[in-house]
């Protein structure tokens, strides 16, 4: 029988196992070092903030802070534009004698969909509103503007304001007969036999009794013929700065669409046309 061959590990054999092990055990070492660090990071984070979260929390902190100062500037500047606007109301435009300016077309709310990207923020509760009051003070700002600047052309042509505001009878006061028909809204009509308002004045006089234009202005209506809705033969003047004056029930018409009239002017003749009992001049501002 053949001897069997021994087969005895050799000092490089030994060697490879040896460096072997110990690249194994550091490798080891290595991974539990590493899981052991991320464990700790992970229970240090959780009780106590890093550097960076530390950075992120102080900022965040911070822009809470500049939030609520904001807020608090946006509601101080909110209460000097509602003096403005109050002032503007009762006293430059009273002065004037300027309607206030509607904000309809100029004063409208956003949709809430402009707000909808913030929704989801951590601090949506505090940034939506933010915005919400910035905006409106954007267009409280944006209406007075407005305003201010329809007032300042009507402060250039004041001249012309006061020349063209109805400020003078429309008939000779001594041409005036015993009564005079004031403005109702529950007037009881003598020809409809129902009740109608009725939104102006009603100047009895004779027959021919001159009329004459209460404002500068320019003829924006003129009907020598025809029921015209009741008013029969009518002038409506445009003065500008929002007045208009209707003179109806007239006898006879002496000025066209067009024409420029001055305060004073004789424009027609008193008559009894259209729905009248009895000759009157019906007068009134629009």
């Amino acid at each position: 029988m053949a001897q069997k061959e021994q087969h005895t590990p050799t000092s490089e054999t030994v060697s490879r196992t040896s460096i072997r092990l110990r690249a194994y055990r550091v490798i080891r070492k290595i991974l539990l070092g590493f899981i052991l660090v991320s464990f700790v990071n992970v229970l240090f984070s959780f009780f106590f903030l890093t550097p960076k979260m530390y950075s992120i929390h102080r900022e965040n902190r911070d822009m809470v802070i500049k939030y609520r100062i904001l807020q608090d500037r946006i509601r101080t500047a909110q209460q000097q534009v509602e003096e403005i606007r109050h002032r503007d109301h009762y006293v430059y435009r009273a002065l004037f004698s300027s309607d206030t300016l509607p904000l309809q077309g100029i004063y409208q709310e956003y949709p809430s969909e402009k707000y909808s990207d913030m929704a989801d923020d951590q601090y949506a509760e505090l940034m939506i509103p933010t915005w919400k009051q910035l905006d409106q003070l954007a267009r409280s700002l944006y209406a007075e503007s407005r305003s201010f600047d329809e007032l300042q052309q009507q402060s250039s042509d004041k001249e012309q304001m006061t020349t063209a505001i109805p400020a003078i009878w429309p008939i000779d006061r001594n041409a005036l007969k015993s009564h005079i028909g004031a403005f109702n809204p529950r007037r009881y009509h003598p020809i409809l036999h129902r009740i109608q308002p009725h939104n102006g004045v009603d100047l009895a006089c004779a027959r021919g009794t001159l009329v004459y234009a209460t404002g500068d202005g320019v003829v924006d209506k003129a009907y020598a013929q025809g029921y015209n809705g009741g008013f029969g033969r009518q002038i409506i003047i445009d003065h500008g700065f929002g007045y208009k004056t209707r003179y109806a029930h007239l006898d006879k018409v002496l000025v066209a669409r067009g024409d420029t009239v001055r305060r004073g002017q004789v424009i027609a003749h008193a008559g009894n046309t259209g729905r009248s009992t009895s000759t009157h001049l019906h007068y009134e501002v629009l």
